[in-house]
């Protein structure tokens, strides 16, 4: 088993909470996910990380998985201007590679922001840490668990 596997059921278990860990062929992409696991591609929490323009920070998104962030308003909630993180920030401070960024069990956890309309689902599955592996939580125990604010960040349709 992976360290980053290992760590995002370490965070569950501690949390105290049984994870349903699955395997999957591969879940780098929403799609992906949605795919192995026979479900409606939203219902991926999908862990997007930019960059803090002024602090350098890592920043995490979670947004259902046929979303996107809109950066002005994300910005808005951040503080200040957002950019692209790189592969290397992503792994130094969340401890994930791009493809595997779990919403929890980060190596220094960042601010972090659960997109709203997650919540209309009574389950939502996530990366554990590796581009082969999910597990599932209710969306608000997600939220906690991450430590990150229900918000509102997406693209309007």
């Amino acid at each position: 088993m992976s360290k980053s596997l290992k760590r995002v059921r370490a965070t569950l278990e501690a949390a105290g909470v049984t994870p349903d860990i699955r395997e999957t062929a591969l879940a780098r992409t929403a799609v992906d996910a949605a795919t192995a696991l026979d479900c409606d591609v939203d219902q991926i929490a999908k862990s997007i990380v930019l960059r803090g323009e002024n602090s350098g920070e890592a920043l995490l998104f979670i947004t259902a998985g046929a979303q996107q962030v809109d950066l002005a308003r994300a910005a808005a909630l951040a503080g200040e201007p957002l950019g692209k993180a790189d592969a290397a920030l992503i792994r130094a401070q969340t401890g994930f590679a791009i493809g595997g960024v779990a919403p929890l069990g980060h190596l220094t956890p960042p601010r972090a922001w659960f997109d709203r309309s997650l919540l209309k689902f009574p389950l939502v599955w996530a990366a554990a840490g590796t581009p082969h592996h999910v597990f599932c939580l209710k969306p608000q125990e997600m939220a906690q668990l991450s430590d990150a604010q229900v918000s509102d960040f997406i693209t309007e349709n």
